[in-house]
């Protein structure tokens, strides 16, 4: 079998699928190779996609992923095989389901737990309109450890609208194996024979009044049997017609499971089946979580092509084992992302000081505000667009009664290749909001672990760090509890930034200055509470003021300098703010999209000289 395009899936013969599941498997290997990307989750659903594809209309049918980089194979089997090695490149196919780039990507999905919220919405539309097509939640790699993926349950189950949820189960979600006993009943229960008897069976004694009490003893006595030996019963009691679990590699009977419940069940189906993370490629088999999100790597070694370099998350982490040596009460919070941000020495060395609570960022903040208020020093290690979702607890829960939270704040600004859904620009805006939060941005490791001790031994209240995805710049300094401070003198304009976008800044004024334009380069260590004294003093000297940073318009701390201009009565001859803008920014490389929003040296240099020579 080759190529992808115009493949009619459904008129392929069992053997045939198989062969395109091998087939999937390889490109995706293939590719992600040279790309890097989210490699183990797409391999461990390929029979699953192609299932679901054999079995519905995905340009018609609405299929939400959970998390979305699972889809990979979905991607190619839907017109994009062609630019598949274009892979979360600027301009190129995006790392996850973007409905702007396919009829067949139903929703955007980048972060958890959300799907079948979201797959039921889209069902009531399509009840309400009086409409005819299937709707189907596809969830994995932890979304069950969400809050709202319980929300969505409850509210599915009791909804009675047909909706299927297709539970990934790989090991890194629910639990565990249930036993013998319980994989011979729910292989029983999956056969043909017994599917058709039980629908038979429900018709027949619901017919009388006395088949309907017959029914009712005996569906009371499978219950009870049920509860005890079968994983399912959380899902029945909530409204769920419960299959499985089972091998989600078998791709024959996926494919007759789905069609069941698209024919045969009238409301809501959970199929809960099992998969392996990785599933084709030994190496990520053995380690997904290394295999989880990779960059590029030697296939036939699964070693990276390039070593990983020193960066922010193992500067923060390095600085945790520091400060828990030094003070018994410092613990560390994360959201299942525990070698993502820099944890995994410290789960080590402090266990017992170690709390990885799953995917609920919500919980997370709230659980840190019960440790806080009872005497312990949490600090709770996060990206930044995933705090976005504990903003409620941050206010209600740690800032009313001033607790003593730190939070580090991780992949803040561009992330690159993840895109919209992960690039952290609004942190500034949100948590400049809170009150009494104290916002730190360091520029480099350095500066990162000195404030990181003062925010957790030397300050009180809420405090945050928010520092970027990858490795430090030329600019090397540290942090004496300045909240502002003066980094280059100059006449022509004032240059105010912050975080890894000082280096920028110090390089475009480097070429400035050669062209003959001075650039007084101000340095924001605090954002809030910030200290705009030094900058409204440059701009009374300068005449001009250009604010560089890494986040969105709204909110951004360049808004905010020419409001207390405008208080303060100076009248400046041009004032300019570089930011992201009042948008989404797309997917590709960190530089590139730096350049594309202005941000690299080049961009903050034309930007400055426009300024000083219209």
């Amino acid at each position: 079998m080759e190529g992808y395009e115009n493949l009619d899936i459904k008129a392929l013969s069992d053997q045939e699928t198989e062969t395109l599941c091998r087939q999937l498997r390889e490109t995706i290997l293939q590719t992600v190779s040279q790309t890097g990307g989210h490699l183990a989750p797409s391999l461990g659903v390929v029979e699953v996609t192609v299932a679901i594809h054999r079995v519905f209309d995905l340009y018609r049918d609405r299929l939400v992923f959970d998390v979305g980089h699972q889809c990979y194979s979905h991607k190619l089997l839907t017109g994009r095989a062609e630019n598949f090695s274009t892979l979360r490149s600027l301009g190129g196919v995006a790392g996850y389901p973007k409905p702007t780039e396919s009829d067949a990507d139903a929703f955007i999905a980048g972060h958890a737990s959300n799907s079948i919220s979201v797959a039921l919405g889209m069902a009531r539309a399509r009840t309400l309109l009086g409409e005819d097509y299937h709707v189907l939640a596809l969830l994995g790699d932890g979304a069950l450890t969400g809050g709202l993926a319980y929300e969505g349950l409850s509210d599915a189950g009791q909804s009675g609208e047909p909706l299927i949820v297709i539970l990934n189960d790989n090991g890194m979600s629910i639990t565990k194996n249930v036993g013998g006993v319980a994989q011979h009943l729910a292989h029983q229960r999956l056969r043909p024979q017994y599917l058709r008897f039980k629908k038979a069976y429900r018709r027949v004694t619901k017919a009388t009044a006395l088949g309907r009490g017959f029914y009712k003893v005996t569906h009371k006595i499978k219950a009870a049997v049920k509860d005890a030996l079968l994983p399912g019963s959380i899902f029945e009691n909530m409204g769920f017609t419960y299959m499985g679990p089972v091998d989600g590699h078998n791709l024959k009977l996926l494919t007759r499971l789905l069609r069941y419940a698209k024919e045969e069940v009238s409301g809501p189906v959970l199929l809960h089946v099992r998969t392996v993370k990785g599933k084709g490629y030994p190496p990520a088999e053995t380690a997904p979580d290394r295999f989880h999100g990779v960059g590029p790597f030697d296939l036939a070694t699964g070693e990276l092509r390039s070593a990983s370099k020193p960066n922010f998350s193992a500067a923060f982490g390095r600085a945790m084992c520091r400060l828990a040596r030094e003070d018994r009460r410092v613990c560390a919070v994360t959201a299942a992302m525990q070698s993502g941000v820099g944890l995994g020495a410290f789960a080590q060395e402090f266990p017992e000081r170690f709390f990885d609570v799953g995917i609920a960022e919500g919980h997370s903040v709230a659980m840190a505000a019960g440790m806080a208020k009872q005497g312990t020093i949490p600090v709770f290690s996060v990206y930044s667009s995933f705090l976005q979702r504990g903003y409620d607890m941050l206010l209600h829960d740690v800032a009313i009664s001033r607790l003593h939270v730190v939070f580090g704040v991780d992949r803040a600004g561009l992330v690159g290749e993840d895109g919209e859904t992960h690039h952290g620009l609004f942190d500034v805006a949100y948590l400049s909001s809170v009150p009494g939060m104290t916002l730190l941005a360091p520029a480099s490791f350095q500066e990162l672990e000195d404030m990181l001790e003062w925010a957790v031994l030397r300050c009180d209240g809420p405090v945050a760090l928010r520092y970027p995805r990858g490795g430090e710049g030329a600019w090397r300094g540290g942090f004496d509890g300045a909240k502002t401070s003066i980094l280059r003198k100059g006449g022509d304009l004032t240059l105010v930034t912050y975080g890894i976008t000082t280096n920028a800044a110090l390089e475009a004024a480097e070429t400035l200055a050669a062209e003959g334009i001075q650039a007084q380069v101000v340095k924001l260590q605090c954002l809030t509470p910030a200290d705009f004294g030094p900058v409204l003093d440059s701009v009374r000297e300068t005449g001009r003021l250009l604010v560089a940073e890494e986040c969105a318009a709204q909110g951004c701390v360049g808004t905010r300098l020419a409001a207390q201009l405008a208080l303060e009565g100076i009248e400046a001859k041009a004032l300019k703010l570089v930011n992201t803008g009042d948008g989404f920014v797309t997917h590709g490389k960190v530089d590139a999209l730096r350049a594309l929003c202005g941000l690299d040296a080049q961009g903050i240099a034309k930007a400055s000289r426009e300024m000083v020579k219209p």
